[in-house]
């Protein structure tokens, strides 16, 4: 799956959907040879009609580049949110996202801690 697609899936998905198809997405990223990685993150996907979500894109395409020891696509670069978001907003959730988001999503205001990233 590439990042369009997910973008493409994210569309109109309820929330724990979108999660599902996150998850999805990082376990085919996981599998892939190192050498195909890049192609799944290169094309600049639609806007999924979610700002939140446009940027969380970003922000993961940038963090799985870094990963695998490369730039982001520059697409991403322009991405970021004006307002935090923190997709898991309980106390405990913040907290933990706030000291444990990886640089690419702090840096675009969104918080999410590392170990929900890492499901596959």
């Amino acid at each position: 799956m590439t990042i369009v697609r997910l973008a493409e899936l994210l569309v109109g998905a309820e929330e724990s959907l979108r999660w599902r198809l996150i998850a999805e997405f990082l376990e085919e990223y996981r599998w892939e040879p190192a050498q195909l990685r890049p192609g799944l993150l290169a094309a600049e996907p639609a806007t999924t009609g979610d700002d939140h979500w446009d940027v969380f894109l970003a922000a993961l395409a940038e963090h799985l580049a870094a990963r695998d020891a490369r730039d982001g696509p520059a697409w991403a670069a322009t991405r970021s949110l004006r307002r935090f978001w923190f997709p898991f907003n309980g106390r405990a959730a913040r907290v933990d996202a706030i000291v444990n988001a990886p640089a690419a999503f702090r840096r675009r205001g969104v918080f999410v801690a590392r170990q929900e990233l890492e499901v596959a």
